[in-house]
């Protein structure tokens, strides 16, 4: 799966998106590049913050469409998408009790 295209989507590719997509690569390596990810973030201006929370809710979106396809993998975009979404914006963007269920903008 190549994670930095879902992170991408139609835009430009932000320098950050490679470590992120590591990070979906080996999930062992995930809480060791949480710090980096977000000090990579917080130097960024407004609209390349937004970039990013859409990347990460692109990868949610993508997760769920493609969820029956290879359970594990969705699972961990998911997981990554949504601590690295609370992380660095607080909060999810949308919001569902579970995975798959109805979402709605929060």
């Amino acid at each position: 799966m190549d994670h930095r295209k879902v992170l991408r989507g139609e835009g430009d590719e932000l320098a950050i998106y490679a470590t992120i997509a590591r990070a979906l690569e080996n999930l062992e390596e995930f809480p060791f590049l949480i710090e980096a990810i977000y000090r990579e973030a917080m130097e960024l201006g407004d609209e390349d913050l937004d970039r990013i929370r859409f990347a990460l809710v692109r990868l949610q979106v993508y997760a769920d469409i493609h969820r029956y396809e290879n359970t594990e993998e969705t699972h961990k975009m998911q997981y990554v998408a949504q601590v690295l979404e609370r992380v660095l914006f607080g909060g999810l963007l949308l919001e569902g009790k579970e995975s798959g269920d109805t979402c709605r903008m929060g």
